[in-house]
């Protein structure tokens, strides 16, 4: 599988108060294009029910229909519906990203998950860090140094058994490959990807590099499934 194509899809997932006064249009400029910096806020939010929909996407209906549902609001998650077996289904924007993605301000970017009990108490606060650093106005290189913080100091344990299911065919996560394909992701301390024989010929299992020189001291493992979440086989061939 082409790895170019892992990197542009790696989505995935981060949440000290820290306040800035300094409004949207003088946030820090990045310098790659297409996507320079962050849009209007307007952008990346979605219709409730629709972030609903899209959100439970993320798995199978037998897991999605009893898990809590996020939505993004202006003030960062928000529980739109509570759930009753410990999953948590939420979709992720752009800024989950590698800070060196070109797409990392692209405000169509959706990528919807659902995760397991371990990774909503071990990996779920990095998503909401993340994202509280981004709408409170930082630069990249705030959020990273927030972020280094955040883990030091708040971050729960990396609990044993931590996965996501990211089986959407509505995703989109990026202008050249859209919604990808559909596969699971297992969460590890920082691991040498040939733990798991990540990224070799013949080998179903490919390291995500999302936390690839990040703060998050995470290994990312995803495997490629067969099916989508609503039980279509996948015809793509990325």
């Amino acid at each position: 599988m082409n790895r170019k194509i892992v990197k542009t899809i790696a989505l995935e997932t981060f949440v000290l108060v820290v306040v800035l006064s300094a409004p949207w249009q003088t946030r820090a400029q990045d310098t790659k294009a297409p996507y320079p910096s962050m849009a209007p806020l307007d952008q990346y939010l979605m219709e409730r029910n629709a972030e609903i929909a899209l959100a439970r996407s993320a798995a199978p209906e037998s897991i999605s229909r009893d898990a809590e549902v996020l939505v993004l609001g202006r003030h960062g998650y928000e529980t739109a519906v509570k759930g009753k077996n410990g999953f948590v289904c939420v979709v992720e924007r752009s800024w989950m990203a590698p800070f060196d993605h070109p797409e990392f301000w692209n405000p169509k970017m959706r990528g919807p998950l659902c995760f397991n009990p371990p990774a909503v108490r071990s990996i779920l606060p990095l998503t909401f860090k993340r994202t509280e650093l981004v709408l409170a106005g930082l630069s990249k290189a705030q959020i990273i140094d927030a972020i280094k913080i955040f883990v030091k100091k708040e971050l729960p344990p990396l609990e044993p058994g931590g996965m996501t299911y990211m089986m959407s065919s509505q995703a989109y996560l990026g202008d050249d490959v859209g919604h990808w394909a559909p596969h699971l992701m297992f969460y590890l301390p920082l691991t040498d990807g040939m733990t798991w024989g990540a990224d070799v010929p013949g080998s179903p299992v490919l390291l995500n590099p999302q936390f690839h020189g990040a703060p998050e001291p995470i290994s990312v493992f995803m495997i490629p499934v067969s099916k989508w979440s609503d039980g279509t086989a996948r015809t793509d061939t990325h």
